[in-house]
């Protein structure tokens, strides 16, 4: 089996490498491997993308990079493979993103990339740092998992779900954020799981060893 996470140059993905492939390794989950070859993101078994930076730039990257754009959206919608989007990658899921432009996103998951606006103004933004997870919605990405388990975030715009159900996860900063999302074959995180201990491990584990 082979798990393919994207180079499309936007953000360090040494952390995400290396914990991916420890998992794969621990879980007997085959081979993980970076990779910006839209042929081999094509015929991977799972994909991974992750991102860092504006959602405009992000969308204009994943686009340019020589037919990641396309194989992605084959892989995904046709082929039906397990997918998981991390922090940028999981917003580019949407219908929208309004960071400094209203931009089009993969239109996966219905909603808007919003910016965070909490009702108490006295917390700052970006949203940064740990906070505990509550699940909304069953999932088997959830195996080890309980409501309460902290995660890592480091972001200034939250993925506005239209369809509750879509919604599998949120954490509180003076309203909702929300933390997981996800259908059918598609997973997305807003935090980062490689940088979230071992709840981010068991997370990318169950990931990896997911039968949709």
């Amino acid at each position: 089996m082979l798990t393919a996470i994207i180079d499309y140059e936007s953000g360090n993905l040494h952390s995400a490498e290396k914990a991916f492939g420890r998992m794969a390794s621990e879980a007997n989950a085959g081979e993980v491997v970076v990779t910006s070859d839209a042929d081999i993101v094509a015929r991977a078994d799972r994909i991974v993308l992750p991102g860092d930076g504006a959602f405009p730039a992000c969308v204009k990257a994943l686009k340019g990079t020589g037919g990641l754009f396309d194989a992605l959206q084959e892989a995904v919608t046709v082929k039906a493979r397990p997918f998981l989007g991390i922090c940028v990658g999981m917003q580019l899921m949407a219908s929208l993103g309004r960071e400094y432009e209203d931009t089009d996103g993969l239109g996966w998951i219905d909603g808007e990339v919003v910016k965070i606006d909490p009702a108490d103004k006295s917390l700052k933004v970006p949203h940064m740092g740990w906070n505990d997870l509550v699940i909304d919605t069953p999932h088997p990405v959830f195996e080890g998992i309980e409501t309460g388990d902290h995660t890592y975030f480091v972001h200034s715009y939250h993925f506005d779900v239209t369809k509750p159900s879509e919604r599998l996860a949120h954490v509180d900063y003076a309203g909702d954020i929300t933390a997981i999302v996800g259908r059918d074959t598609m997973l997305g995180m807003q935090f980062h799981p490689e940088k979230s201990q071992q709840v981010g491990l068991r997370l990318i584990s169950n990931f990896l060893t997911w039968s949709p």
